[in-house]
């Protein structure tokens, strides 16, 4: 099947549930604890403005740690503290972390950070790299926020990902080493070396100087440091392309890069396939009613019911991606937002496999996938049909 018709498919089947979510009616939110009172508003620059109450302030606030100024991560952190903050009940506070490896330690870790942004590969980058099995037992997942396109760049004489066997690659940790460690080991590349301390800047600066063989990194498109910063006059650099490898199917997702996204780095009208991963806003499994339970029940009230103004300009454009009610293989869902899709006539938690299954039967049966009849083939393509849920409606 190539990758095209599975992204076609895919697509399809995502409009069909976000359809079918965007026709149910809302349900009574599900009562939780009584909100933080409203500190006081400022209504005009005439008059006196008072110091609102700092127990009333702490109590709202909650912390959201994201990745280095410049990515699509940071800015969605922006987006949530510009879009949900009340201040009556939340306040988002955005802190600029390292990546999605070292966010986990700081979900897990961090006194101060109430949630995190994580991509849906590093688990298996903690069992390979640090032999714990399972770390998602420890996280659960709030909403699918958008996908991290990977990018190899290196010499033209490198023609596919299968082509760093024994190369020197540059890689930082929380840029591109945890998803190259995890899809090498899953193809069975073995590089010579990896470099994970420089960081994102000077390691394009390598493979420019001829100093790697090539640069790797897991990052929404477009990359601003790939598009911007790499000049490429001699054309003498250029995007990898990465095969839908079928060892690669039940993690990532196929999508493509383009001239049109890279002009110099991939000719005009030139298109090459390659992987993606989600970013997912995860927090901390905490205990149901305890105190840091309940403010992320708060954030997660207002968030959901404020979604849809996600998806309208100037907000990044790949809100158009996230989904509050995509179900995650290999993640459970955080309760107060099981609760509050249930509350809202939204996919009930217990039937979300069903039902999603039976709309992707249903599609099936309308337009039959090549390879679809093969049972090892449905599942594959069920679990990426689960993942390609980009939006709840369609966008404004």
């Amino acid at each position: 099947m190539s990758v095209r018709y599975l992204i076609a498919a895919c697509s399809a089947l995502c409009a069909l549930a976000d359809s079918a979510t965007a026709q149910t009616a809302p349900r009574p939110p599900v009562a939780r604890q009584a909100v933080v009172p409203s500190v006081v508003r400022n209504t005009s620059p005439d008059e006196t403005w008072t110091i609102p109450d700092r127990n009333r302030v702490n109590e709202g606030t909650v912390t959201v740690i994201t990745a280095p100024a410049g990515g699509a991560t940071s800015v969605f952190g922006s987006d949530m503290a510009r879009v949900i903050d009340d201040d009556a009940t939340v306040r988002v506070l955005p802190v600029l972390g390292k990546g999605p490896v070292r966010n986990v330690l700081d979900v897990l870790y961090l006194k101060s950070i109430d949630m995190g942004i994580v991509t849906t590969d590093v688990p298996e980058f903690y069992k390979l790299q640090y032999k714990i099995p399972d770390v998602t037992s420890q996280l659960r997942y709030i909403a699918k926020l958008y996908h991290n396109e990977l990018h190899v760049i290196a010499r033209t004489s490198i023609k596919s990902v299968f082509d760093l066997e024994g190369k020197k690659i540059v890689a930082p940790t929380d840029v591109g080493y945890y998803a190259a460690k995890v899809i090498f080991s899953r193809l069975n590349i073995k590089p010579a070396s990896f470099d994970i301390l420089t960081d994102d800047a000077r390691s394009i600066q390598k493979i420019a100087d001829g100093e790697a063989d090539a640069y790797i990194t897991s990052t929404g498109k477009v990359f601003p440091l790939a598009r911007n910063i790499i000049k490429n006059e001699d054309r003498s650099l250029h995007l990898v392309p990465i095969p839908y490898d079928p060892r690669l199917q039940d993690l990532y997702l196929p999508t493509t890069l383009s001239g049109e996204e890279y002009p110099n780095l991939l000719a005009p009208g030139q298109t090459i396939d390659t992987i993606a991963a989600s970013q997912l806003l995860v927090s901390f499994n905490w205990p149901e009613n305890s105190e840091r339970y309940n403010k992320v029940a708060r954030f997660v009230d207002a968030f959901f019911s404020k979604f849809d103004e996600f998806r309208k300009p100037p907000r990044h454009p790949k809100w158009k991606e996230a989904s509050i009610v995509a179900a995650i293989p290999g993640w459970q869902r955080f309760k107060a937002s099981e609760d509050w899709l249930t509350a809202h006539n939204k996919i009930p938690a217990a039937q979300s496999g069903e039902t999603e299954k039976a709309r992707f039967e249903r599609f099936l049966v309308d337009k039959p996938v090549p390879g679809a009849a093969d049972p090892a083939k449905r599942e594959v393509l069920f679990r990426q049909f689960l993942e390609w849920q980009k939006r709840t409606r369609p966008s404004p």
